[in-house]
């Protein structure tokens, strides 16, 4: 794959991931009926839900700066698969397998998205002390 596609690839999914967890997060933090009585009904306590809020928009932010804080962004990445994992076993365990649907599409785009991350970037330039 070329790295012109690579890099188109990478882009369009982190701006996917942004827009997606960015509205979650917003929702969260403006307690938006909609995000807070699902999150509620899955069994989370409030103030569990601003934390969320607080922690996407602060992700997106890491993820949307061009060629800055690699780590921190491997540490984004992980933090969005353990929200989604949490939230697809949730919402099976309380809603049923059918209301996964959204998790699922999550979890592709993300897992493409990480993939094409670790293709643009070596680990020398992730770990790299300097650049965290």
């Amino acid at each position: 794959m070329k790295t012109k596609t690579t890099k188109i690839i990478y882009w369009s999914g982190v701006i996917f991931m942004s827009l997606w967890f960015g509205a979650s997060g917003f929702f969260e933090l403006t307690k938006n009926p909609v995000v807070w009585d699902i999150t509620q009904q899955l069994g989370y306590p409030p103030h569990f839900i601003y934390i969320l809020g607080v922690f996407k928009l602060a992700g997106v932010l890491v993820l949307l700066l061009p060629n800055k804080l690699l780590r921190l962004k491997e540490w984004v990445f992980a933090g969005m698969f353990f929200d989604i994992t949490f939230a697809f076993f949730s919402k099976v365990a309380v809603l049923g397998l059918p209301s996964t649907i959204d998790a699922v599409v999550a979890f592709t785009v993300l897992s493409v998205t990480y993939f094409m991350f670790r293709k643009r970037y070596t680990p020398e330039l992730i770990f790299d002390e300097e650049s965290f």
